[in-house]
């Protein structure tokens, strides 16, 4: 059966107890620790968040990969040089600011670091804005929730459009590069996964369904694992 990673995101912590929590979803079984960044613009709800400082601050605390998710519209070498020397292990750029002869310098600045270098299509951004991309790519990063299901803070549900979207990402993938990972991220909790894991993921995002439980960090993480891998065994997943 294929073990699909949980990766543990940040957005949904207390920011107080961050090393603390890092440290407990860590020994609880995730695989990689998710920390998002975002400027003024583009993450309305969360802006200022994530960064080289939270990274820095983490990484005594994990010994997990520890990935860099921005939702910015510019990007620059020193944000690259601060957050590689703070140990962050993949840097995931919003596809929708990022085409171009920039991009092009972005990957070779984060290989140089020995960096990996994902793309993320946010809610709503068609996949063709990765059709020439995808083959210097190691994470293609497909944002699910959408505007349906929410509470309007920390649960929302994802996009009707996804699983076709997730179907066709897969197809390009292993068509041009089979060795870039596949992610989902946004909306998921351990009781709405199993449409999305039959598209076969090889990366889930999890926050409030790990950092919001009232059953508390360890215990979510063991049901999200257990719901994770039933849906991939009843999808025949290798």
């Amino acid at each position: 059966m294929k073990h699909i990673k949980i990766a543990a995101g940040l957005a949904h912590v207390n920011y107080g107890h961050i090393a603390d929590l890092v440290a407990e979803v860590s020994k609880a079984g995730a695989d990689i620790i998710h920390s998002d960044a975002a400027d003024m613009h583009d993450l309305q709800n969360m802006k200022l968040m994530g960064g080289h400082q939270i990274i820095s601050a983490i990484r005594p605390y994990t010994d997990l990969p520890i990935e860099n998710h921005i939702y910015t519209v510019s990007m620059d070498l020193l944000y690259i040089e601060q957050i590689a020397a703070a140990g962050a292990n993949l840097l995931i750029l919003p596809a929708e600011h990022f085409l171009g002869a920039q991009l092009a310098y972005i990957i070779n600045w984060c290989r140089e670091r020995q960096m990996k270098v994902g793309l993320a299509l946010g809610c709503y951004t068609p996949l063709s804005f990765v059709e020439e991309s995808i083959y210097d790519i190691d994470r293609l990063h497909i944002v699910t929730h959408g505007v349906d299901e929410t509470d309007g803070k920390d649960n929302w549900g994802w996009r009707k459009s996804v699983p076709d979207l997730l179907r066709r990402a897969r197809n390009l993938i292993d068509k041009k590069n089979p060795s870039c990972e596949l992610a989902i991220d946004g909306g998921l909790r351990s009781d709405n996964m199993e449409p999305l894991i039959a598209c076969n993921p090889d990366v889930i995002v999890l926050s409030s369904a790990l950092f919001k439980d009232p059953s508390g960090i360890t215990a979510s993480v063991a049901k999200c694992r257990k719901a994770i891998d039933q849906a991939a065994a009843r999808c025949g997943l290798d």
